[in-house]
């Protein structure tokens, strides 16, 4: 098996396991990085959404063999201090319930914030369409993203 150097927020980290591997499981086994969700595994719910060089991408379904340099961002790394614009506006409008989905929301949302920093309600819908809340928190996600918006 090939040794995987990963680029994960801002460190260099190994992996030894097979190119087939999810990065998803790289992250959570092999890394120790639990904040990126399981979900679904068909790359269907946005619950282990990242950051791949600043674009969202569903970590369930992209072997760590397709990665090669690319910066990997997981919600351990959006902000040091957990005090991200997205993250901020999270806690402000109590957007979580059971909050399973949450750490895929906030990748999804600072990604298009970061591409598009103030979004018509049209476009958060675009963009947020893809990332499943079985609580049904989508009216607070959308809040949430306007809020953050303000602050970028």
């Amino acid at each position: 098996m090939p040794v995987y150097k990963l680029n994960i927020n801002g460190k260099v980290r190994e992996a030894d396991v097979p190119a087939d591997t999810p990065l998803l499981w790289v992250l959570r086994d092999e890394l120790q990085l639990p904040g990126t969700k399981y979900g679904c595994g068909i790359a269907q719910c946005g619950a282990c959404t990242v950051h791949l060089n600043g674009v969202a991408m569903r970590s369930c379904s992209l072997p760590v063999s397709a990665i090669q340099a690319a910066a990997i961002t997981t919600i351990e790394g959006l902000s040091e201090k957990g005090d991200h614009p997205v993250q901020l506006a999270w806690d402000e409008l109590d957007v979580p319930q059971c909050g399973y989905c949450q750490a895929g929301q906030i990748m999804t949302a600072a990604a298009l914030l970061k591409k598009n920093p103030h979004p018509t309600d049209e476009e958060i819908g675009n963009a947020m369409h893809g990332n499943i809340c079985r609580c049904g928190a989508y009216h607070r996600i959308r809040e949430a993203v306007k809020s953050a918006s303000t602050k970028i």
